[in-house]
């Protein structure tokens, strides 16, 4: 074990050496002043720790499960940070995802000398995160592996499960993650940048050249996939829903509203790239010969999150960041207060969804209402809107560039559980007389065995709407 820790102690320094050796200057850490990142505020309870974008939620990979980064290069050194308060603030992050399927990138460079946590500390910090932390962990990267992290792979290897190293995957550049995820909605540190392009510069002559991107193709004229709402009007006869939209959400509504963890759990990426493809070529999809009620979840949320623009459109993203400091309450608070502050709420939301073309509205309006629904049923389901809300936030909007901060999920779902939870209020045309508030659109419902089949036996219908909230509140 001495033997390991002296081993240890000299790996660390020889990465040091070789990221001096490749003219990387590390530059020294600075702690952001405050107000320096307007979208976290200094009242959070870790704003010590998470000014210095040690960790941050970087959208979702492609199997629809959410990314949590983590940057060694962001840690100061250790006497400017308490390391306690870091396992804390991890776990508070990780609370608010554990329920779900999730994935962990995690940049190893940066970690030298001066920064580096203790072994004690590290053995400690994992057995904290016991099982509900390891369960719905689907993958572990770790990027730009060292000797360093072999041997402290050495060291943990009789604490570690092999289902639980199974989960653990090594890149060597950042290319690499580019199948995995989506590279571009990434938060990756620019020093990580400098240090990946200089390895490629280094070992170019025997890295694999880089995998050519064949030209687009134009999109089937039943494509469903990947093109815009427009397009999926345009090639229907008008209709405002699109066919996989409203196909799946019916059979949700017959099979799957009691579901336990309804919309948290992934599938097989193999499958669900397979009822993409029959989508896409207008072939019929019979969701009962899978068997899985989450893969149909899984669809819905994978066609939201392929739209070339998020439902909710770029425009309006950063109108919703600036839902909390427009002095509206959270909606734990007493019932009393939450009376006055619901139309403060529903006012807001209104105000933002008057933005939206037409088009959005209607398709917004026809999802928001599902998942009410669902929420309803969360004392079977245990979907309630706060939980859907976590779910959807990064499903409806997202930044025109770049992936949304750690700090923005807070509106970006706040907003979204106002949608659900208030959803006659914020949708309703009896409150909205007066405003450019598109009216809610019709809804065409029901399963068919087919997209062109739907298309021609469904005849459009008003919506049902559903009884009047209850005193507001979480449920």
């Amino acid at each position: 074990s001495l033997v390991l820790r002296d081993h240890w102690r000299t790996f660390l320094q020889r990465d040091e050496e070789e990221a001096a050796a490749l003219s990387i200057v590390r530059r020294p850490l600075v702690a952001p002043a405050a107000g320096q990142h307007p979208e976290l505020s200094t009242n959070h309870p870790f704003y010590d720790v998470a000014r210095h974008g040690i960790l941050q939620v970087a959208g979702e990979d492609r199997f629809g499960r959410r990314v949590i980064t983590f940057s060694c290069c962001r840690m100061p050194p250790s006497h400017e940070l308490d390391h306690r308060r870091l396992l804390e603030y991890l776990k508070h992050t990780l609370d608010q995802y554990v329920e779900s399927d999730y994935t962990i990138v995690y940049f190893h460079y940066g970690l030298n000398s001066r920064n580096k946590p203790s072994l004690g500390w590290l053995q400690s910090t994992y057995k904290e995160f016991d099982r509900r932390y390891r369960k719905n962990l689907k993958a572990l990267y770790v990027v730009h592996p060292t000797n360093f992290l072999k041997v402290l792979w050495t060291i943990f290897r009789p604490l570690i499960s092999h289902k639980f190293g199974k989960k653990v995957i090594y890149f060597n550049y950042l290319s690499e993650l580019r199948e995995h995820l989506k590279y571009d909605q990434l938060l990756v540190p620019p020093e990580v940048l400098r240090y990946d392009e200089k390895l490629q510069d280094l070992h170019k002559g025997r890295s694999p050249p880089p995998a050519k991107t064949p030209p687009p193709r134009p999109p089937l004229p039943t494509q469903q996939f990947g093109v815009s709402l427009q397009y999926l009007k345009d090639k229907n006869q008008g209709e405002l829903i699109p066919p996989v939209l409203r196909f799946t959400v019916t059979y949700l509504r017959e099979k799957g509203l009691r579901t336990e963890g309804l919309f948290r759990r992934s599938a097989s990426v193999h499958t669900i790239r397979e009822i993409q493809r029959l989508y896409n070529q207008g072939k019929p999809v019979n969701f009962d010969d899978y068997g899985d009620i989450h893969i149909p979840a899984v669809i819905l949320k994978t066609f939201l999150r392929e739209l070339p623009q998020p439902l909710l459109t770029f425009r309006a993203y950063e109108q919703i960041l600036g839902i909390t400091i427009t002095g509206l309450l959270p909606l734990e608070e007493p019932p009393a207060i939450v009376g006055v502050e619901s139309s403060l709420r529903v006012t807001r939301c209104r105000q933002i969804l008057q933005s939206l073309p037409e088009h959005n509205y209607a398709v917004l309006s026809y999802l928001v209402g599902f998942l009410h629904e669902v929420s309803r049923e969360s004392i079977f389901n245990k979907m309630n809107s706060s939980n859907l809300a976590c779910v959807f936030g990064l499903n409806l909007i997202w930044p025109s560039q770049g992936a949304s901060s750690l700090s923005a999920l807070v509106p970006l779902n706040l907003f979204t559980e106002l949608l659900i939870e208030y959803y006659e209020k914020v949708f309703s045309t009896a409150e909205a007389a007066g405003s450019s508030a598109p009216a809610p659109l019709r809804q065409v419902s029901g399963a068919a065995p087919s997209l062109e089949a739907s298309r021609e036996t469904d005849p459009p219908r008003a919506p049902p709407r559903p009884p009047c909230l209850r005193s507001p509140g979480r449920r």
